[in-house]
């Protein structure tokens, strides 16, 4: 299938659309690199988590292979996801209009294909992961179970944003792991503080779909907070700061890393009152523009880490 009508129906316009090889075009779908929203979003919580850990350390040697690291393996492994949440959801989203059009609702990438190609990527994914020290290698694995149980979620609970928030907010231990080898009380603060946001930000993109979910019975935080949408995501982001807030002052952040948290929550804030739930191109555009929240409060880590290791 060629042209505009083998296009993802949210994602038209994009360089895979235009520039990618032909015969690549259904895979580079099937793992969303016409959509790289998902890839930034995971990569966040383990860039914050680097620039924090450097930061306790007090020297940055391994920050800079450990960010270009966690870049690749996030886009790799966030496409992993996507590939095994298609081939779970394929009947689901031949239901639904936005998704109707991904690669094997739409006949462009068969399920044996997809399996083959969800491997594929969890072993770069692998081969990042072994460049890590052995607690990290088996901190990673670990979030395995979480990204196979995700897909599944919404058919059993109104809270898969939950799940999402777990698997996408893994990161935030993950630079501990590699640049201290353990776990701090801060990691799993700003593991919490990520999960909070990662409610927020899943149930503004869920507003997109909620005609569609009631229909055919998939659940959301979106169709359970419904009118109350607003209220919920400002419970969600105050409480995202505040956690977020805990692991800086536990990792004894400077007065960089307290700006940057000053700037996400104000980010944070600007989303709710631009929010609209029932214009879903609006949703689309607010839970996009967390990445540059997530980029906003990475800055301001990593300027902290620097100005800690050079005193």
């Amino acid at each position: 299938m060629t042209g505009v009508a083998a296009r993802v129906a949210d994602a038209t316009g994009n360089w895979v659309d235009t520039r990618a090889p032909s015969w690549s075009r259904p895979y580079l779908r099937l793992a969303r690199f016409d959509r790289p929203i998902g890839g930034w979003l995971l990569l966040m919580p383990c860039w914050w988590s680097a620039a924090l850990a450097a930061g306790v350390a007090g020297h940055l040697g391994q920050l800079p292979l450990t960010i270009v690291l966690f870049f690749v393996g996030a886009f790799v492994m966030r496409g992993a996801g996507c590939t095994w949440n298609d081939i779970t959801d394929r009947d689901l989203d031949a239901l639904v209009e936005r998704t109707r059009s991904r690669p094997i609702p739409a006949g462009q990438v068969s399920v044996p294909q997809a399996v083959i190609f969800l491997v594929a990527q969890a072993l770069i994914g692998l081969v990042v992961l072994l460049q890590f020290n052995r607690f990290a290698v088996i901190t990673g694995i670990a979030s395995l179970v979480v990204v196979a149980i995700y897909p599944f979620m919404k058919r059993i609970t109104y809270w898969p944003q939950v799940a999402l928030g777990l698997a996408f907010s893994w990161g935030a231990l993950m630079g501990f792991a590699v640049l201290l080898g353990r776990i701090d009380a801060a990691a799993l603060w700003l593991y919490a503080g990520s999960i909070s946001w990662v409610i927020g930000y899943d149930t503004i993109y869920a507003h997109q779909d909620i005609e569609d979910d009631a229909l055919i019975g998939v659940k959301s935080t979106a169709l359970l907070f419904g009118a109350r949408t607003r209220p919920a995501l400002t419970a969600f982001y105050a409480m995202a700061a505040v956690l977020i807030g805990t692991a800086l002052a536990l990792a004894k952040a400077g007065a960089l890393g307290w700006i940057a948290l000053a700037i996400f929550a104000v980010h944070l804030a600007w989303q709710i009152v631009r929010l609209d739930i029932s214009d879903a191109a609006l949703c689309k555009r607010v839970f996009i523009s967390n990445r540059d929240a997530g980029l906003l409060l990475f800055a301001g880590l990593l300027a902290d880490a620097v100005m800690r290791a050079a005193g």
